[in-house]
Protein backbone atom coordinates (compact mmCIF):
# COMPACT_ATOMS: atom_id res chain seq x y z
CA UNK A 1 0.00 0.00 0.00
CA UNK A 2 1.60 2.97 -0.79
CA UNK A 3 1.83 6.06 1.39
CA UNK A 4 1.36 8.92 -0.92
CA UNK A 5 -2.57 7.42 -2.04
CA UNK A 6 -4.47 10.72 -3.05
CA UNK A 7 -7.05 11.37 -0.01
CA UNK A 8 -11.23 11.63 -1.45
CA UNK A 9 -13.06 13.38 1.23
CA UNK A 10 -16.65 12.17 1.42
CA UNK A 11 -19.51 14.37 3.16
CA UNK A 12 -22.84 13.10 5.29
CA UNK A 13 -26.03 13.20 4.59
CA UNK A 14 -27.46 17.05 3.97
CA UNK A 15 -23.94 18.34 3.77
CA UNK A 16 -21.45 18.86 0.64
CA UNK A 17 -18.16 18.56 -0.33
CA UNK A 18 -17.89 22.38 1.37
CA UNK A 19 -17.57 20.23 4.34
CA UNK A 20 -13.91 19.89 4.24
CA UNK A 21 -12.81 23.61 3.09
CA UNK A 22 -10.91 23.64 6.36
CA UNK A 23 -9.38 19.97 6.17
CA UNK A 24 -7.95 19.92 2.83
CA UNK A 25 -5.55 23.04 3.06
CA UNK A 26 -4.03 21.18 6.28
CA UNK A 27 -3.59 17.79 3.93
CA UNK A 28 -1.92 20.01 0.67
CA UNK A 29 0.06 21.81 3.30
CA UNK A 30 1.50 18.50 4.02
CA UNK A 31 2.34 17.45 0.77
CA UNK A 32 -0.49 15.02 -0.16
CA UNK A 33 -2.86 15.19 -3.03
CA UNK A 34 -6.64 16.03 -1.41
CA UNK A 35 -9.83 16.63 -3.07
CA UNK A 36 -13.41 16.19 -2.03
CA UNK A 37 -16.17 15.31 -3.65
CA UNK A 38 -20.23 15.47 -3.75
CA UNK A 39 -22.49 12.47 -2.49
CA UNK A 40 -25.59 11.50 -4.52
CA UNK A 41 -28.06 13.57 -3.71
CA UNK A 42 -26.11 16.39 -2.24
CA UNK A 43 -24.35 19.26 -3.24
CA UNK A 44 -24.46 20.13 -7.04
CA UNK A 45 -26.43 16.72 -7.30
CA UNK A 46 -28.94 17.95 -4.92
CA UNK A 47 -32.71 18.70 -5.95
CA UNK A 48 -34.26 20.85 -3.04
CA UNK A 49 -38.04 20.43 -2.43
CA UNK A 50 -40.48 22.37 -3.57
CA UNK A 51 -41.36 24.03 0.33
CA UNK A 52 -37.88 25.35 0.62
CA UNK A 53 -37.93 28.15 -1.04
CA UNK A 54 -41.86 29.00 -1.28
CA UNK A 55 -43.75 31.53 0.64
CA UNK A 56 -45.39 31.56 2.28
CA UNK A 57 -43.99 28.55 4.90
CA UNK A 58 -45.81 25.39 4.63
CA UNK A 59 -45.28 22.97 7.26
CA UNK A 60 -48.06 20.86 5.99
CA UNK A 61 -45.58 20.58 2.91
CA UNK A 62 -42.65 19.78 5.04
CA UNK A 63 -44.27 16.88 6.18
CA UNK A 64 -45.45 15.48 3.04
CA UNK A 65 -43.86 16.59 -0.21
CA UNK A 66 -42.28 13.62 -1.76
CA UNK A 67 -38.79 14.47 -2.10
CA UNK A 68 -37.25 15.17 -5.67
CA UNK A 69 -34.24 12.88 -4.57
CA UNK A 70 -36.08 9.87 -3.41
CA UNK A 71 -34.88 8.00 -6.35
CA UNK A 72 -31.40 8.02 -5.04
CA UNK A 73 -30.14 4.70 -3.91
CA UNK A 74 -27.51 3.22 -2.40
CA UNK A 75 -26.61 1.74 -5.88
CA UNK A 76 -26.79 5.52 -6.86
CA UNK A 77 -24.12 6.63 -4.32
CA UNK A 78 -21.69 4.18 -5.23
CA UNK A 79 -21.34 4.27 -8.80
CA UNK A 80 -20.74 7.86 -8.41
CA UNK A 81 -18.11 7.51 -5.79
CA UNK A 82 -16.24 4.63 -7.79
CA UNK A 83 -16.41 6.94 -10.80
CA UNK A 84 -14.96 10.12 -8.99
CA UNK A 85 -12.58 7.72 -6.97
CA UNK A 86 -11.32 6.09 -10.59
CA UNK A 87 -11.13 9.70 -12.05
CA UNK A 88 -9.27 11.37 -9.61
CA UNK A 89 -6.97 8.29 -8.74
CA UNK A 90 -6.48 7.27 -12.57
CA UNK A 91 -7.24 3.75 -12.24
CA UNK A 92 -4.36 3.74 -8.98
CA UNK A 93 -6.25 3.21 -5.11
CA UNK A 94 -6.76 6.10 -3.00
CA UNK A 95 -7.50 6.84 0.70
CA UNK A 96 -11.59 7.21 1.06
CA UNK A 97 -12.40 9.34 4.32
CA UNK A 98 -16.17 8.87 4.89
CA UNK A 99 -18.14 10.86 7.13
CA UNK A 100 -21.49 10.01 9.31
CA UNK A 101 -24.18 8.56 6.11
CA UNK A 102 -21.70 8.55 3.29
CA UNK A 103 -19.91 5.67 5.26
CA UNK A 104 -22.74 2.83 3.91
CA UNK A 105 -21.44 4.10 0.20
CA UNK A 106 -17.94 3.82 1.35
CA UNK A 107 -18.31 0.12 2.42
CA UNK A 108 -20.38 -0.73 -0.93
CA UNK A 109 -17.14 1.12 -3.19
CA UNK A 110 -15.01 -0.96 -0.97
CA UNK A 111 -16.45 -4.40 -1.20
CA UNK A 112 -16.97 -3.67 -5.25
CA UNK A 113 -13.82 -2.63 -5.71
CA UNK A 114 -11.59 -3.28 -3.33
CA UNK A 115 -8.36 -2.49 -5.31
CA UNK A 116 -9.79 1.50 -5.77
CA UNK A 117 -9.48 1.75 -1.84
CA UNK A 118 -6.16 1.94 -0.11
CA UNK A 119 -7.82 2.59 3.06
CA UNK A 120 -11.13 3.14 3.98
CA UNK A 121 -11.37 5.80 6.73
CA UNK A 122 -14.84 6.01 8.90
CA UNK A 123 -14.70 9.59 10.96
CA UNK A 124 -17.92 8.77 12.68
CA UNK A 125 -19.66 6.88 10.26
CA UNK A 126 -22.11 4.36 9.86
CA UNK A 127 -20.09 1.61 9.24
CA UNK A 128 -23.15 -0.86 8.76
CA UNK A 129 -21.87 -5.01 9.03
CA UNK A 130 -22.97 -7.32 6.37
CA UNK A 131 -26.16 -7.17 4.75
CA UNK A 132 -27.60 -4.82 7.25
CA UNK A 133 -28.90 -1.18 6.01
CA UNK A 134 -27.56 1.33 8.19
CA UNK A 135 -31.14 2.47 8.88
CA UNK A 136 -31.32 -0.10 11.00
CA UNK A 137 -28.48 0.90 13.73
CA UNK A 138 -31.07 4.47 14.18
CA UNK A 139 -33.48 2.20 16.10
CA UNK A 140 -31.02 0.25 18.07
CA UNK A 141 -30.48 0.59 21.80
CA UNK A 142 -27.36 1.92 21.24
CA UNK A 143 -28.86 5.33 19.07
CA UNK A 144 -31.51 5.78 21.69
CA UNK A 145 -30.33 9.12 22.52
CA UNK A 146 -29.10 10.53 19.28
CA UNK A 147 -30.63 14.15 18.74
CA UNK A 148 -31.30 14.24 15.08
CA UNK A 149 -34.25 11.83 15.05
CA UNK A 150 -36.39 13.83 16.72
CA UNK A 151 -35.37 16.77 14.21
CA UNK A 152 -36.64 14.39 11.46
CA UNK A 153 -39.93 16.16 9.56
CA UNK A 154 -42.16 13.52 7.46
CA UNK A 155 -42.63 9.86 7.39
CA UNK A 156 -39.25 8.99 5.25
CA UNK A 157 -41.15 6.04 4.02
CA UNK A 158 -43.29 8.56 2.67
CA UNK A 159 -41.43 11.24 1.15
CA UNK A 160 -38.00 9.44 0.34
CA UNK A 161 -36.07 11.49 2.33
CA UNK A 162 -34.47 12.02 5.74
CA UNK A 163 -35.57 15.47 5.93
CA UNK A 164 -34.77 18.17 8.16
CA UNK A 165 -36.15 21.58 7.98
CA UNK A 166 -33.53 25.00 7.42
CA UNK A 167 -36.78 27.39 6.47
CA UNK A 168 -38.28 27.26 9.97
CA UNK A 169 -38.19 30.26 11.91
CA UNK A 170 -38.35 28.36 14.81
CA UNK A 171 -35.38 29.43 17.27
CA UNK A 172 -35.56 26.28 19.35
CA UNK A 173 -35.40 23.91 16.65
CA UNK A 174 -32.66 25.72 15.21
CA UNK A 175 -30.68 25.58 18.25
CA UNK A 176 -30.98 21.89 18.52
CA UNK A 177 -29.74 21.46 14.87
CA UNK A 178 -26.58 23.08 15.87
CA UNK A 179 -26.23 20.86 19.25
CA UNK A 180 -26.50 18.04 17.33
CA UNK A 181 -24.29 18.57 14.36
CA UNK A 182 -21.80 21.43 15.25
CA UNK A 183 -21.56 21.26 19.31
CA UNK A 184 -18.02 22.07 19.51
CA UNK A 185 -18.06 24.18 16.38
CA UNK A 186 -17.43 28.25 17.02
CA UNK A 187 -21.16 29.58 16.74
CA UNK A 188 -20.27 31.85 13.55
CA UNK A 189 -19.02 28.88 11.82
CA UNK A 190 -21.73 26.89 12.41
CA UNK A 191 -24.37 29.04 11.27
CA UNK A 192 -22.46 29.39 8.13
CA UNK A 193 -22.68 25.70 7.89
CA UNK A 194 -26.37 25.38 8.47
CA UNK A 195 -26.87 27.77 5.40
CA UNK A 196 -24.97 25.49 2.91
CA UNK A 197 -27.03 22.55 3.92
CA UNK A 198 -29.67 21.07 2.10
CA UNK A 199 -32.84 19.20 3.73
CA UNK A 200 -33.48 15.87 2.18
CA UNK A 201 -30.71 13.11 2.13
CA UNK A 202 -32.20 10.03 0.26
CA UNK A 203 -33.03 7.50 2.39
CA UNK A 204 -32.37 4.62 -0.06
CA UNK A 205 -28.79 5.28 1.18
CA UNK A 206 -29.65 4.32 4.61
CA UNK A 207 -32.07 1.19 3.22
CA UNK A 208 -29.71 -0.81 1.32
CA UNK A 209 -27.44 -3.24 2.45
CA UNK A 210 -23.98 -5.52 1.60
CA UNK A 211 -22.90 -8.58 1.83
CA UNK A 212 -19.39 -8.50 3.63
CA UNK A 213 -16.78 -11.11 2.28
CA UNK A 214 -13.09 -11.18 3.65
CA UNK A 215 -11.78 -10.63 -0.31
CA UNK A 216 -13.52 -7.85 -0.80
CA UNK A 217 -14.09 -4.82 2.16
CA UNK A 218 -12.73 -7.08 4.78
CA UNK A 219 -9.61 -6.81 2.88
CA UNK A 220 -9.09 -3.44 2.97
CA UNK A 221 -7.15 -1.63 5.47
CA UNK A 222 -9.90 0.84 7.48
CA UNK A 223 -9.46 3.21 10.43
CA UNK A 224 -12.39 4.49 12.39
CA UNK A 225 -12.27 8.10 14.04
CA UNK A 226 -14.61 8.17 17.02
CA UNK A 227 -16.06 11.27 18.14
CA UNK A 228 -16.68 11.02 21.95
CA UNK A 229 -18.82 14.46 21.91
CA UNK A 230 -21.20 13.15 18.87
CA UNK A 231 -24.73 13.87 19.41
CA UNK A 232 -25.13 12.20 15.88
CA UNK A 233 -24.44 9.18 16.03
CA UNK A 234 -23.33 8.33 19.57
CA UNK A 235 -20.13 6.78 20.87
CA UNK A 236 -21.89 3.54 21.93
CA UNK A 237 -23.62 2.81 18.26
CA UNK A 238 -20.00 3.68 16.91
CA UNK A 239 -18.13 1.25 19.20
CA UNK A 240 -20.87 -1.30 17.74
CA UNK A 241 -19.73 -0.62 14.77
CA UNK A 242 -15.93 -1.29 15.37
CA UNK A 243 -16.92 -4.80 17.14
CA UNK A 244 -19.14 -5.99 14.49
CA UNK A 245 -16.46 -5.13 11.64
CA UNK A 246 -13.51 -7.08 13.85
CA UNK A 247 -15.58 -9.76 14.68
CA UNK A 248 -16.78 -10.56 11.25
CA UNK A 249 -12.67 -9.92 10.12
CA UNK A 250 -10.49 -10.26 13.33
CA UNK A 251 -7.86 -10.50 10.46
CA UNK A 252 -8.36 -7.12 9.74
CA UNK A 253 -8.94 -5.31 12.83
CA UNK A 254 -10.08 -2.02 13.10
CA UNK A 255 -7.38 0.79 13.79
CA UNK A 256 -9.22 3.31 16.11
CA UNK A 257 -8.35 7.11 16.64
CA UNK A 258 -10.19 8.50 19.51
CA UNK A 259 -11.61 12.58 18.73
CA UNK A 260 -12.64 14.58 21.59
CA UNK A 261 -15.16 15.84 19.42
CA UNK A 262 -18.84 16.27 18.15
CA UNK A 263 -20.11 15.16 14.54
CA UNK A 264 -18.22 18.02 12.79
CA UNK A 265 -14.69 17.44 13.93
CA UNK A 266 -13.48 18.88 10.08
CA UNK A 267 -14.92 22.43 11.06
CA UNK A 268 -14.23 22.39 15.12
CA UNK A 269 -10.87 20.39 14.68
CA UNK A 270 -9.65 20.35 10.84
CA UNK A 271 -5.73 20.57 11.91
CA UNK A 272 -5.89 17.45 13.85
CA UNK A 273 -8.20 15.79 11.41
CA UNK A 274 -6.01 16.70 8.29
CA UNK A 275 -3.58 15.18 10.78
CA UNK A 276 -4.43 11.89 11.16
CA UNK A 277 -5.74 11.19 7.61
CA UNK A 278 -2.44 12.37 6.19
CA UNK A 279 -0.79 9.35 8.03
CA UNK A 280 -2.82 7.05 6.52
CA UNK A 281 -2.16 5.39 3.13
Amino acid sequence: MSTTSTLVHVHGFWHGSWCWSEVIPHVVAAGRRAVAVDMAGHGLYARRPRWFTEKPYNPEAVRTEVSPVADVSLDDAADLLTSQIKRIGGGEPVTVAAHSAAGPVLTRVAQQTPGLVAHAVYLSAYMPASNVPAAAYTRMPEAADDQVAPLLRGDPAQIGALRLDFSTDDAAYRRRLHEAFYGDVDPVLADAATGLLTPDGPIGIMLGTTALTRDGWGSVPRTYLTCARDMAIRPALQARFIAEADAAFPDNPTSVVALDASHSPFLSMPDEVAGIITSLG
